[in-house]
């Protein structure tokens, strides 16, 4: 097949960084462009470091339409701003890395319909799809715990705690995640009002048609990337037959593992990998699931909504080690 033009807009980000070492070295991708206001003529290594002699890519203020697909890596609320300011060609495919078109009451923009780009649960609706509304970190790690007791109809009372890497703040510096602060330390934040709740549950209902309460409380942990979340909720049926549930509900879903022991972070960051570990203490379910926000809870998914759209076996690019030590 020929090559699959790329462009991306917001190009000096965390986010940005990790979706252009993955498309640098994609074989099937030509990157056209990498936008930046704040640093156009300078090399994408001047800030992207860890590409240093890796690309000679510089940063650029100007678009260029001959693209085939567009990703935007802006902040929230950016993404919509972007394309009301900028006319980008209808037959351009759009993936958004924000949050702005990930509910269904925002999911149509000008002419655009953006379907949310979680591969576990839309899959087919990715591959025919024109824009795609990457989801967010802790929601693709939260609900891939949960999709296959929604497809079982059996969600009600959700408990559920992760924790995130100071990565998951973004790259402008801010009192929380600035190292001084975040070293040997950890805090809850946005308790029960955490901005992804919104997208997790509509994901939920899509498979259970009744909308399941949620109780989500988030911290900020001492360490750079990696997500770890633990749900628990009343289920009746033995272990034995829920692991078989989750089996052949990822079957066809290569970066969902299910794990026989207790998973930690390390397995995960640098990959696109979810690994799941189930357990049950009387009748609570207690799920464990480790994502690397940067990866599969960002510019890996993006990546793996883009194999999609675009006709390619979903893990092309993405057959990454995880980071032992």
């Amino acid at each position: 097949m020929s090559l699959i033009r790329v462009g991306v807009i917001g190009g000096a980000g965390y986010t940005a960084g990790e979706l252009i070492r993955l498309l640098i070295n994609h074989n099937f991708v030509k990157i056209k462009f990498i936008h930046s206001n704040s640093n156009a003529g300078k090399p994408i290594s001047s800030v992207h470091t860890d590409l240093l002699y890796e690309t000679d890519l510089v940063f650029t203020n100007a678009l260029d339409n001959d693209i085939d697909v567009l990703f935007l890596c802006v902040g929230h609320h950016e993404a919509s701003k972007f394309l009301e300011e900028n006319a980008i060609h209808d037959d351009v495919k759009i993936i958004d890395l924000s949050q702005d078109f990930r509910l269904l009451s925002a999911s149509n923009f000008k002419n655009r319909k953006f379907v949310y780009g979680l591969p576990e649960l839309n899959k087919s609706s990715i591959k025919s799809a024109q824009n795609i509304a990457n989801p967010g970190c802790f929601a693709t790690c939260i609900q891939l715990g949960l999709l296959p007791l929604a497809s079982k109809k059996l969600l009600q009372n959700i408990h559920t705690t992760g924790i995130t890497g100071s990565t998951g703040a973004g790259q402008s510096l801010q009192s929380t995640s600035h190292f001084s602060w975040r070293s040997n330390n950890i805090q809850a934040y946005k308790t029960l009002q955490h901005q992804h709740q919104a997208e997790i549950l509509q994901s939920l209902q899509q498979l259970q048609n009744k909308e399941p309460s949620l109780f989500f409380v988030p911290w900020r942990g001492d360490f750079a990337r990696g997500i770890y979340v633990t749900t628990y909720l009343q289920i009746d049926a033995p272990l034995s037959e829920v692991k078989d549930w989750y089996k052949a509900y990822y079957s066809q879903h290569p970066f969902v593992v299910i794990y026989d022991v207790m998973i930690d972070l390390k397995l995960v960051v640098n990959t696109n990998k979810c690994a799941i570990f189930l357990e049950k203490v009387n009748n609570q379910l207690i799920i464990h699931t480790a994502i690397d926000n940067l990866l599969k809870g960002a510019s890996g998914q993006a990546l793996q909504n883009m194999n999609l759209m675009f006709g390619l076996n979903e893990t092309t690019g993405l057959k990454l080690k995880a980071s032992k030590f």
